[in-house]
This record gives C-alpha cells, sequence and structure tokens, in this order.
C-alpha cells in the first residue's frame, strides 16, 4: 500500500519488547513517525528487570545471553549505543557434580575445528562420547535437514549417540537455547543453533553477558526512538485493533486512535486476544491456536559469603542447567529451561532443590546461609520448538496491507531467542518501509 503521504506516515508498534523495540527504531530511523505502546511502565518484555520488593535491588526475571553469531542482536545493541554494556566470554565451563570442571574455550585452529583441543581434553565426556559427537556434527554440516516430523532425540540415536553424550553435550547447549527437551525438538531447530554457534567461526561462539540490568539495557531503545521523533505510551494496554482501508483503529480503554500502519508485536497468545472478530482474522486465528508454550525459571540466591569466582558455568546431569555469578559471587542466580517441573513447586521447594544441587557443584555453600531467595517463573517464556511448528509462523505481513506482525514466535529465520525477536523486528520494519513507499533495508546476514 502506498499513498501521497502529506508528511511522515504514523506507524503504532504495540508491545516493547526486543521484537517492538528493533521495529520502532528502525522505524524511526527511516522518518516515519513512531509511537509504542507498553502495557507495563518499563521496557523489554520478557528480557526485563524490576525492583526486589523486600530490598529494592534490581534483580533480572532471567538471565538472558547473546552469542557472536546473533549479527542482528549485536547490530541492536550497537545502534542503541548500548554495546559497552555487554562482557564477552570466550571460555565456557561445564561442572559435574562434585565440582570436577572441563573448559571448553577456542584455538588457533580455523573454524569448525577451533574448538576441538579443548573439547578432546573435556573430562565430562570420554572418548566414546566424543566420536559419537563428532559424526552427529559431521552430518550436520553439509545441508540443514528437513523437518518429518521426527524430534531430535530421534535423530540423535539414529546416528549412534551415547546417553552421556546425549546428557552433557546435547541436551545442555539445545535445551537452554531452544526452551524445550531435546525429544520435543525439531531438528532443523537444533541444527541450525548448532551450526550457527559451534561450525562457522570462533567469533560466533562467544557469549556475551549484560553488564546492566536487562530494563536499563533496553531502556536505550525507548531513548533511541524518543531522540527520532517517536514516543513511548506505558501503562497503555491495547484490547483490539480494526483495520480500515485508510488506517487501523486501536482500541483501548480511553477510546480508539488512528494510525497509517501497525505492528503487533506482542507474544502470540496475547495478540490471539486481540485480534478482531471478524472473518478475516480467523485463519490467523486458528494458526496462532497451532503454537504451545515452554517456560523458563529463575531462581535468585543472596548468600552470606562467596560461594564461587565462576562468573558463570554449564551444570551438569541435575536440574538447574546454569549458574551466573550476579556480585562477587555472593549472588548466583540459577537457571532451568524448559522448566514444567517446577511450574506447579512451591517456591520453599524450589529454593531447597536449587541449594541441595548447588552444594554438589559448589562446596562453599554448605557453610553458607541464605541470606534471601527469590523465584521467578516465566510460564510462558517462549513458543515450543516442536517439529511442524515452522510450518505455523506467520509472516510480518498480513492479509490487511496496514497490519504487520513481529516476535520471536513469527518467522524471522531463527527459532525463539533474541536474535529471533531482532530479526522479526527488522522484518516487519522492511514490510512496513516498502508498503510506505521507501522501502529500507534493516536485516543483517546470518555469519557466513
Amino acid at each position: 500500500m502506498t499513498a501521497p503521504w502529506t508528511q511522515s506516515p504514523k506507524v503504532a508498534v504495540v508491545g516493547g519488547g526486543l521484537a517492538g523495540l528493533a521495529a520502532g527504531c528502525a522505524l524511526a530511523e527511516s522518518g516515519l513517525r513512531v509511537t509504542l505502546f507498553e502495557k507495563r511502565p518499563y521496557l523489554g518484555g520478557r528480557a526485563s528487570s524490576y525492583q526486589h520488593p523486600g530490598t529494592g535491588e534490581v534483580v533480572d526475571n532471567c538471565q538472558h545471553v547473546l552469542l557472536g553469531c546473533c549479527t542482528n542482536l549485536i547490530e541492536f545493541y550497537q545502534r542503541i549505543g548500548a554495546e559497552d554494556k555487554i562482557r564477552w566470554y570466550d571460555r565456557m565451563t561445564f561442572l559435574e557434580p562434585g565440582g570436577r570442571a572441563s573448559v571448553i574455550q577456542p584455538s588457533t585452529l580455523p573454524a569448525p575445528l577451533h574448538t576441538a583441543p579443548s573439547f578432546l581434553r573435556a573430562a565430562c565426556l570420554n572418548l566414546h562420547d566424543k566420536v559419537a559427537i563428532a559424526v552427529a556434527l559431521a552430518a550436520l554440516t553439509p545441508v540443514v535437514p528437513r523437518d518429518t516430523g521426527e524430534s531430535f532425540l530421534q535423530w540423535l540415536r539414529r546416528h549412534g549417540q551415547t546417553e552421556r553424550a546425549i546428557e552433557r553435550f546435547w541436551k545442555t547447549v539445545l535445551v537452554s537455547a531452544l526452551n524445550e527437551e531435546i525429544d520435543l525438538i525439531s531438528i532443523p531447530y537444533a541444527a541450525q543453533v548448532v551450526r550457527e554457534s559451534f561450525l562457522k567461526s570462533l567469533a560466533a561462539g562467544r557469549m556475551g553477558v549484560p553488564t546492566v540490568p536487562l530494563t536499563e539495557l533496553f531502556s536505550r531503545g525507548g531513548e533511541y526512538i524518543s531522540a527520532r521523533r517517536g514516543q513511548l505510551r506505558f501503562r497503555a494496554s491495547v484490547e483490539s485493533f480494526r483495520a480500515e482501508f485508510a488506517d487501523v483503529r486501536l482500541l483501548m480503554a480511553g477510546g480508539e486512535e488512528a494510525f497509517d500502519f501497525v505492528v503487533m508485536a506482542v507474544p502470540f497468545d496475547v495478540l490471539s486476544r486481540m485480534l478482531p472478530q471478524t472473518s478475516a482474522a480467523e485463519p490467523l486465528r486458528q494458526t496462532l491456536g497451532r503454537f504451545e508454550t515452554s517456560p523458563i525459571t529463575g531462581i535468585h540466591l543472596w548468600f552470606d559469603r562467596q560461594i564461587t569466582d565462576l562468573e558463570h558455568a554449564v551444570l551438569l546431569d541435575r536440574t538447574i542447567q546454569w549458574m551466573f555469578n550476579k556480585s562477587q559471587g555472593r549472588y548466583l542466580q540459577f537457571v532451568v529451561s524448559a522448566s514444567r517441573t517446577l511450574v506447579e513447586m512451591p517456591r520453599a521447594e524450589v529454593i531447597e532443590l536449587a541449594l541441595r544441587e548447588a552444594k554438589e557443584f559448589f562446596p562453599r555453600t554448605r557453610q553458607a546461609k541464605v541470606e534471601r531467595a527469590h523465584v521467578i517463573k516465566e510460564v510462558r517464556a517462549t513458543y515450543s520448538a516442536r517439529p511442524g511448528t515452522e510450518s505455523a509462523r506467520p509472516e510480518a505481513r498480513t492479509s490487511a496491507p496496514n497490519v504487520f506482525l513481529a516476535g520471536d514466535w513469527t518467522r524471522s529465520g531463527w527459532p525463539a531467542t533474541m536474535e529471533g525477536a531482532v530479526r522479526s523486528g527488522y522484518r516487519a520494519a522492511e514490510a512496513v518501509a516498502a508498503a510506505a513507499g521507501s522501502p529500507a533495508r534493516f536485516l543483517l546476514p546470518d555469519i557466513a
């Protein structure tokens, strides 16, 4: 849709998470008049932080990290001036119960062999495990497998993986990356994570961790939009919308407001409730009904002494999968992806489980006192990366020429990750710019 605009088109972006921020920043840079609506008083969506009610300390809902292969997320941080708030790590420590550590880090060898020396030295896997993993990696290298309906666990078993290789390598990597159990993950999603993270380049596997609270990090995106004539509307809950020939009407408690274009950058279940009750919206509503969700749980523990000097660690063979050192080894955050077993568990039991497992990995925990603890359950954290899901993911364009979609659940070319969210925002921004008669390119390619 193009029009003889007498002034820059007005674009509403509904949702202040990463997808909405990416779309809003790109469109504001292109000169469109952006208004971003966020129902909460802060930005970041599911990647956010808030003040702990008992202490006033700012706590992230869950630790979010990025890898060097996240080209669009890295560019987004650069765009909003937040790249200096990311600390990069080349080493990854795998801890076994009892505390034995295996460190995976790059060498001077070229990709995909750059981590081979440390991988071969890793004590958490035996030679049989390592050979099996190498065979499977080689099978994933030439082309990305098709989605045949088979789970990645079934694929691993067909390719001769040992139980230890599955538990300590494949499960460790993929459950955290895709927030789903490997017996539910589709083969193409798993293959993409492995290829992008491990096989393309030394830089692709570097891990970046924000050094400031997530809400502070993503507030830079709001500042970027505001500095380019955009508006931020906090505590602004959009209930529905109505697409007309000349504009789109956002329906809110206080009335309605018209825009030339709208980008719906909200989770799929939220969008399903916001869709107008029309026959035109029914196909999209049915598509959204095909998605399922998967939870993430963050467990925050503050101790009276230093527990570890590690910055972060992968924890093997237990419920907890990651440890992040948030402050001098005394404040640790533990992360459990695909945490269905914890969703209905009482808070006290979750804390007890975390403490019990922490004592196995970090002996100093046994003499320490817990000063306070907090549990955050993101019950609908991401869509479930199951076989067949990719075909349900919609494009940025919809049947209405002035309504566009963004979110990690849309067809971004990546799974449900922060990179996928930013890519979706940029894709939506490209579609809006083209519809406004000013085509622009925002999306960066993957690492070659």
